[in-house]
């Protein structure tokens, strides 16, 4: 089997600050979002953690999975897809796209072609994700281990889109929550 889960709250997600690869902690909120889930599915088998660099990430891995013997492996290829300038902009959807141009991405994400001044296009996170799948998750789950990869909203629907074959102009249909787990495979 495989899983997702996208990381608990931090104060950027409550501010609608776009957050990308800037690593911003779990708040309160967050941490206990992470607790919650931990009982909620502590019932689901694991054999194996892959989990994002970013704090945020690793620290809901290490509640959720805590007194668990499940091995937790952080891969830089599940980082949160970059917004390059536009990480720490607060309301983006309240700035006209014109002036906000990684709006697109949220909006309308097969319109999404050039990325931001120092940020990602979803072409570059299909192939990082795509290359991490076939190299890591595709081997295990084949041989029967349960997987989780514990990450970000852009990323995780990335790794949906791929799995699920999804269009790219479903990119956000799945609605990745945070701390809700996702069976995919």
């Amino acid at each position: 089997m495989l899983y997702i889960l996208r990381h608990g709250k931090t104060d950027w997600n409550n501010e609608h600050r776009l957050q990308g690869k800037t690593d911003i902690p779990l708040n309160e909120e967050g941490r206990a979002m992470a607790e919650k889930a931990a009982k909620e599915y502590e019932a689901v088998h694991f054999d194996i953690c892959f989990c994002s660099p970013l704090i945020r990430a690793r620290e809901t891995a290490k509640i959720l999975l805590e007194g668990r013997n499940v091995p937790v492996i952080i891969d830089d290829r599940l980082a949160e897809m970059g917004f390059g300038v536009y990480e720490g902009v607060r309301d983006s959807f309240n700035i006209p796209d014109s002036d906000c141009p990684v709006n697109v991405l949220f909006k309308e994400p097969e319109k999404y072609v050039e990325p931001v001044e120092g940020g990602e296009s979803l072409e570059e996170l299909f192939d990082r994700t795509g290359q991490f799948l076939e190299e890591k998750v595709f081997p295990l789950v084949k041989s029967g281990k349960d997987v989780i990869i514990v990450g970000h909203g852009a990323m995780n629907s990335s790794i949906i889109c791929r799995v699920m074959n999804k269009d790219i102009k479903d990119f956000w249909s799945a609605g990745i929550e945070n701390c809700k787990l996702m069976r995919l495979i």
